[in-house]
């Protein structure tokens, strides 16, 4: 059975806005991955917390100390988004605070970047 020309051509137009669809939600999901570095002073104020705050517990030098070192080899092979949920919501029945209140999502991605490449302030 043919299609009236009509239905082929809307046919055509919701396979056309279909894949238009499936490249803008790929396209999205490509850019929720990618780190975003925050803005310079921002970026300072975060280097400042890694330091004092979670030098603290993870030794000045992030080469451990109450907590587990934050150096590169020490996170090498942990995956991102572990290190990033552990960074945000803590650790019940540890040492480990959560830091959500204080940072957001980007920036807890930005600064487990920054140590897994090995760049500490």
């Amino acid at each position: 059975m043919k299609l009236p020309a009509c239905c082929r051509t809307l046919s055509a137009k919701c396979l056309l806005l279909a894949c238009c669809a499936a490249l803008f939600i790929s396209e999205a999901v490509h850019a929720d991955s990618a780190i975003v570095s925050p803005a310079p002073q921002r970026a300072a104020a975060l280097r400042h917390l890694l330091r004092e705050d979670c030098g603290a517990c993870h030794g000045l030098t992030l080469n451990g100390g109450l907590g587990s070192p934050l150096t590169a080899t020490a996170l090498a092979g942990k995956p991102a988004d572990s290190l990033v949920a552990t960074l945000l919501d803590g650790r019940p029945g540890s040492a480990m605070p959560p830091w959500r209140p204080f940072i957001s999502e980007a920036e807890a991605q930005w600064l487990i970047h920054q140590l897994q490449q090995g760049e500490t302030p």
